[in-house]
């Protein structure tokens, strides 16, 4: 069997050139990466396809703005009890105080 070309050398040596950590889990398992799928599909839904950036600074930083200011304390998630991500960091930081 042929190796895809996303789990090549060539493939992951490109990645490391542009500064891209791969997100691809064990080969052959689709479930591995559901989770991120799922979060750049929303990203790229709620954000990058309705606006044009004129340079990848920019795009950068707007999507980073977006991840902590709307998607990590507005954006309720249904695998977390239909709490923010930032609800569920907190309670487990108080956990661990608290132990």
């Amino acid at each position: 069997m042929k190796p895809s070309k996303y789990t090549s050398a060539e493939f992951r040596k490109y990645l490391r050139s542009c500064e891209i950590r791969a997100s691809v889990g064990r080969t052959g398992i689709c479930y591995d990466n559901a989770m991120a799928e799922s979060f750049n599909a929303v990203v790229k839904v709620e954000l990058v396809y309705r606006t044009a950036y004129p340079t990848r600074e920019q795009a950068i930083a707007d999507i980073a703005r977006y991840i902590e200011l709307r998607y990590n304390s507005r954006r309720l998630h249904s695998g977390l009890g239909y709490k923010t991500p930032h609800e569920v960091y907190n309670e487990y930081l108080n956990q661990r105080q608290t132990a």
